[in-house]
């Protein structure tokens, strides 16, 4: 028969699901509030807040829906934050927004220098104007999609 030394401390069950919810916490919270671009997230507080900003609305947007919950809106890729102030003017959040790309199947044209991205699916690809992509094409596909949008809105206001 073997000696092996004793455990000084038998975890429970209860101890190892405490420590996994801490462990699951702490890496909730470092990751932040990730958002696709040109998508939105709701974000749920834990309790009401008065005041809502984002730090650089070049990359994300805020729109309130309630006291409790706010929309995210993934403006342009690159990081910065949300901060939420209770109704006493306390931080009750600020926690690091990242938008990313956009899920599914995007494909990078890229000829040279130039580079346009597309969004594909079972049956065609679409151009999808990204930041990054060339100046022209990127203009003139957001020219294009700009004229339709006042299009239908001139055609639903009965023009």
């Amino acid at each position: 028969m073997t000696n092996r030394p004793r455990a000084l401390f038998t975890p429970t069950f209860g101890v190892l699901a405490g420590l996994t919810g801490l462990f699951l916490a702490t890496t909730a919270h470092a990751a932040g509030i990730e958002v696709a671009l040109d998508q939105v997230r709701i974000l749920t507080f834990a309790a009401p807040v008065k005041t809502v900003f984002v730090g650089n609305p070049v990359i994300a947007d805020i729109t309130v829906i309630d006291p409790t919950h706010v929309f995210v809106l993934g403006k342009n890729f690159g990081i910065t934050n949300v901060v939420a102030l209770d109704e006493k003017g306390r931080e009750t959040l600020n926690e690091q927004v990242t938008v990313l790309e956009r899920p599914g199947s995007a494909v990078t044209l890229q000829r040279g220098a130039a580079k346009t991205t597309l969004n594909c699916n079972s049956a065609r690809c679409e151009t999808t104007p990204t930041p990054g992509d060339d100046a022209e094409r990127f203009a003139t596909v957001s020219g294009q999609i700009d004229n339709r949008d006042a299009a239908s809105l001139k055609a639903a206001n009965g023009q």
